[in-house]
């Protein structure tokens, strides 16, 4: 049933989530700097058990996740909305490539470019070491493992977060997209455990990241100014990086986040036009059209390629890259989806999947083909055994050496260094900022937690990064991102679920609609163009409150009662909005019920209609599906009450078509708050 939104409504903790995290991120933290070896030890066992005995598993769940967005995306479901019917991109596409960009790949591309194509060329699992197929297949190896693969794990994660939350206006929190399964039970323990789950994995996930990324920033530090390598000097800058996070992260999106991945973007574009353009240019122009032919056309060979015949040594470098790799992402996941959920609000089904796997795919292929061959050339034909050496061993310190055979090393290298601290900055930031809002109960989906929040979970993942720096450095990080990602692996399956559930459920009710036409309001057609033209006042849109919306609402509840349907209409305070919202529900026996809600939103005016103002307001109508692209400005009384009625036929023709008008489950719109879905910009 519908309630009230009480007036002063504020964000606050989720207690059950948040303690339950805390509670366990504390264990580890304790276990883990008391018995450090211990803590090692069993870190690399249980990356050995879990690569021998699920191995085959995330395999076949790596390739399940991107065939599941690719069909959606490409399926008549693709032109739905992520967030109401009116809702367009917040973000300008590069500003939204931009933190595609930064948050989901960050400073790992510094540490791998080179590393992984030169180590894969020496060492690589099942063909002659330094060999020419080697060679070929290196780069392409590299591309597996930050391609297609990965990043539909994030698109998965971001398009339901979005369509769940923007559009059915539920928390922005990975429960949410368990509603079709689970009903109101997200709610209560299942929810708690499945967000506790989302939030210990992305924890580890960063901390893995941010413990990489702060080793070859400390080894960048000791080239140019012979700052010692040490754990002692990565705890401090892990404590300085978290400040400086901290203060991006407090700055939010829009101000921090945005700008900083702006900048990131542009400079390392700028770092690889340099060494493209100051290396064999043509040649490595060759190889990366070689390098994306070969990944394209071995794909789906590649994708289930286990190993299974190449004997235990293979067997312990799939353990070692390829699982390492799966589980990082996984681990990446909860936190990079909600990210871009964030930042993805207004844009399509398929706008989405294809900017999300497409955009950052083509620059990291470019990037790793680039920087990849580079590294491999200076092994292969110059003779520079020290880079096979440093790939195999510190793969923090190749970029460097990389760039010590260009030109100007010392601008090279302070680039490089900048780079570092700005991608570890907006990992550490955009990550504290999920986290954050994982752990709190937000009145709107659209604002973020407080700022105290982010500022806590700031400086925990910066202890969980020094537990794990202390417990063995790289290996322990490898194997602890591994070990917890397994269970949020199986979560990923039930979000499939709950998509496909949601979305027939939406397509019936869309097939509803085109079957009942609309009537279009009534009235003189000069009105209507006034209408068309208007951009309502404050003082306009309460006057069609209370003249015609509120009266027409309450009368169609009225009338339904008479004729025995249960039928009740709220009334709702927006935080920081005059006007509040009404909802009518009617209640059906044993079917899903019918909601129509209207909600005041204040948008800037466009500047090809006149007005006095630079805002004004819309008064939007949302089902329980989801906003409809409708204002109700300027309306009579008798125009909504038709407009209400046909929207009602609708949900009837809805109900008898699905054929069980009984089992039929409507999608949530957190009935009677105020909707969450509308910015006010």
């Amino acid at each position: 049933m519908a309630h009230d939104n009480p007036p002063g409504r504020r964000d606050r903790l989720n207690a059950v989530v948040f303690h339950g995290s805390v509670s366990g991120i504390l264990v580890f933290l304790i276990l883990t700097m008391i018995y450090t070896e211990e803590a090692g030890a069993f870190f690399d066992t249980g990356l050995a058990w879990v690569s021998q005995t699920f191995g085959w598993y995330y395999m076949l769940a790596i390739v399940a996740y991107l065939v599941f967005v690719i069909l959606i995306g490409c399926s008549r479901f693709g032109s739905i909305r992520l967030g109401p019917d009116h809702s367009r991109p917040e973000f300008s596409l590069l500003s939204w490539s931009a933190m595609l960009f930064a948050a989901g790949i960050g400073i790992d591309l510094l540490f791998f470019s080179v590393a992984e194509p030169v180590a894969h060329y020496l060492a690589p699992p099942d063909m002659t070491p330094e060999s020419q197929e080697a060679m070929r297949a290196a780069v392409v190896q590299t591309f597996m493992h930050w391609g297609l693969s990965g990043w539909g794990l994030y698109v998965l994660v971001g398009m339901a977060l979005a369509y769940f939350s923007y559009r059915h206006r539920l928390p922005l929190a990975i429960r949410s997209a368990l509603y079709p399964l689970l009903g109101k039970r997200i709610h209560g323990p299942i929810g708690h455990a499945v967000d506790i789950t989302a939030v210990i994995s992305t924890v580890f996930g960063i901390a893995t990241s941010l413990g990489i990324g702060v080793m070859q920033l400390n080894y960048g530090l000791a080239y140019m100014f012979d700052v010692p390598e040490s754990l002692s000097v990565q705890v401090l800058l892990i404590g300085l990086v978290v400040i400086l996070a901290t203060i991006s992260v407090v700055s939010g999106v829009e101000k921090g986040i945005r700008r900083l991945s702006e900048f990131n973007m542009l400079l390392a574009l700028a770092l690889l036009l340099f060494v493209l353009f100051q290396g064999h240019t043509l040649q490595l122009l060759d190889m990366a059209v070689n390098n994306i032919g070969d990944y394209l056309a071995g794909f789906v060979a590649k994708s289930f390629d286990t190993y299974a015949f190449a004997g235990e040594e293979a067997n312990e470098w799939k353990m070692w890259w390829t699982i390492f790799f799966w589980g990082w992402w996984i681990a990446w996941t909860p936190f990079v989806g909600l990210f871009l959920a964030r930042i993805s609000r207004g844009r399509t089904i398929r706008e989405f999947v294809a900017g999300a796997l497409g955009i950052p795919l083509a620059f990291m292929m470019v990037w790793m083909s680039v920087f990849g061959n580079s590294g491999i050339d200076l092994v292969a034909n110059q003779g520079i055994i020290e880079l096979g050496e440093q790939a195999l061993n510190t793969p923090q310190t190749t970029m460097y050496t990389l760039l010590e055979h260009y030109p100007y090393m010392g601008l090279t290298a302070a680039v490089v260094t900048v780079l570092g601290i700005v991608f570890f900055i907006t990992s550490a930031d955009s990550g504290a900022l999920v986290l954050a809002n994982f752990t709190s109960i937000l009145s709107d989906v659209n604002h973020d937690a407080p700022v105290s929040l982010r500022i806590f979970w700031s400086a925990v993942i910066g202890l969980v990064t020094v537990a794990l720096l202390m417990a063995g450095g790289l290996a322990a990080l490898q194997s602890a991102v591994v070990v917890t990602a397994l269970p949020f692996s199986l979560v990923l399956f039930a979000i499939m679920l709950g998509m496909v559930k949601a979305l027939k459920l939406e397509g019936r009710k869309a097939e509803a609609r085109r079957q009942i036409a609309g009537t279009a309001p009534g009235g003189d057609w000069r009105e209507r163009l006034d209408r068309a033209l208007d951009t309502s006042t404050r003082a306009g849109a309460a006057a069609t409150i209370e003249h015609a919306i509120r009266p027409a609402l309450t009368q169609f509840a009225q009338e339904l009662e008479s004729r025995g349907q249960s039928a009740n209409v709220t009334e709702a305070h927006i935080e920081g909005e005059p006007l509040s919202s009404l909802t009518l529900q009617v209640d059906l026996e044993n079917a899903a019920s019918f909601v129509y809600q209207v909600s005041p939103h204040r948008m800037r005016t466009p500047s090809f209609l006149p007005a006095d103002d630079d805002y004004y307001v819309r008064l939007d109508v949302y089902l329980s599906e989801g906003g409809l692209e409708k204002d109700l400005n300027g309306y009579t009384r008798g125009q909504v009450i038709g407009d209400v009625l046909s929207e009602y036929e609708r949900h009837l023709h809805f109900l008898a078509l699905a054929g069980q008008g009984g089992s039929v489950q409507a999608m949530p719109g957190s009935v009677g708050e105020p909707p969450l879905e509308a910015a006010r910009s």
